[in-house]
Formats: C-alpha cells, structure tokens, sequence
C-alpha cells in the first residue's frame, strides 16, 4: 500500500496579513521565519504539535534563543515543545 503524504496545516503566521492581528505565538513563528525562511520546517512543527498559543510560543522563545546558542540542546524544535511542555519527550 502507498504511503499517504501528510497534508500541511495551514498555520496563520504564513499569511500575508498584518502580524499585529496574529497571536503571540504566530507573531513569533512569522518572526524567525522572516529572518531564516530555511527553519521553516522546525517552526511548522512546533506550530502543529497541538501546543496551545503560550505554550507555543514559549517553545518559539526556546527555540529563537537556541539560534544564537552553540550545543543549546533547543535548537531541536522537539526538544524546544518537549521542554515548554514539561515532557520527557516530544515528536
């Protein structure tokens, strides 16, 4: 049997609308994103792990911080949910 490819969430930090009119953690996502469109993929993935908004951004924050930190163990976006979430494991 086929492999059925995901389909992708829409997450509004990809809109073109005025970040101004998006949540916190949306702003943040639209944010990294604008600057480093190649982490794409590990912001979709903290925006689609079912995290609510503070919960998500503050694994955006992790993550963000992580960027400009050698070795920082967040640069992993599954450690990043793991650690905002309180878990021993994401992903």
């Amino acid at each position: 049997m086929a492999k059925k490819t995901p389909i992708p969430t829409w997450n509004p930090f990809r809109s073109k609308s005025d970040a101004d009119d998006l949540s916190p953690a949306n702003q943040l996502a639209s944010a990294i994103v604008t600057d480093r469109r190649d982490l794409l993929p590990s912001i979709e993935l903290i925006m689609n792990a079912g995290l609510d908004d503070a919960t998500a951004a503050a694994a955006l924050g992790l993550f963000q911080t992580a960027l400009t930190s050698p070795g920082d163990p967040h640069r992993d976006p599954r450690a990043a949910v793991s650690a905002a979430t309180g878990s021993k494991s994401a992903g």
